[in-house]
């Protein structure tokens, strides 16, 4: 991603988080990750480049989920795969994944639940950038977000909502949690499918 790339995701993420909130977790993340300077300034030079595979892996997880907190505030539209036109959940997880890392998912949650290039991750294990799945409707993998760390996932909710980041652990998600996927590292062979559960 180039320096001006970022540099504008950063701007954009900045202007969609409260400005000011020293206890605000998705603020943290981002001064955490070297995008946000403790003031809520753009950090303008990017942080030194690291060749190490863990560098590589690193450097894509920023860059997704400083993507995905571009479209805060975007509308939810059933069917949506677009800024312009809105996203429903997994409208928008594809849109993130694709236009980020090159990843393209399938289209449906409960699909890219067994996408071949993810692979199974237990709660404990989450890390920014893995995709969440929940039993919204009554069946398993109904609805994914995307991790984005401190216990927070951003996705786009339900009709009349927009992109928004929330707490997995409020009761009503902590029920509904079904499981995690992670993309497989660079250079590692494709994993099996993950298991539906």
């Amino acid at each position: 991603m180039s320096l001006i790339g970022a540099m504008t995701l950063a701007a954009a993420c900045c202007q969609a988080a409260p400005q000011g909130s020293a206890h605000d977790p998705v603020m943290q993340l981002l001064q955490d990750r070297g995008m946000v300077q403790a003031d809520g300034n753009i950090q303008v030079s990017p942080p030194p480049a690291d060749p190490s595979l863990f560098g590589q892996v690193r450097e894509k997880t920023t860059d997704l989920v400083m993507a995905a907190m571009n479209f805060i505030g975007v509308r939810y539209r059933r069917g949506g795969t677009t800024a312009e036109n809105g996203f429903d959940c997994s409208g928008f997880t594809r849109y993130v994944f694709e236009n980020s890392i090159g990843l393209v998912l399938p289209r449906r949650a409960n699909e890219q639940a067994q996408a071949p290039g993810l692979f199974k991750i237990g709660k404990d294990e989450l890390k920014p950038g893995d995709l969440v799945f929940f039993n919204t409707l009554r069946h398993a993998f109904s609805h994914v977000g995307i991790y984005v760390g401190d216990g927070k996932f951003i996705h786009s909710p339900r009709a009349g909502g927009e992109v928004r980041v929330e707490d997995m652990r409020v009761d009503y998600w902590a029920k509904r949690f079904n499981g995690a996927r992670r993309v497989s590292p660079p250079g590692v062979t494709d994993p099996a499918p993950a298991p539906s559960s």
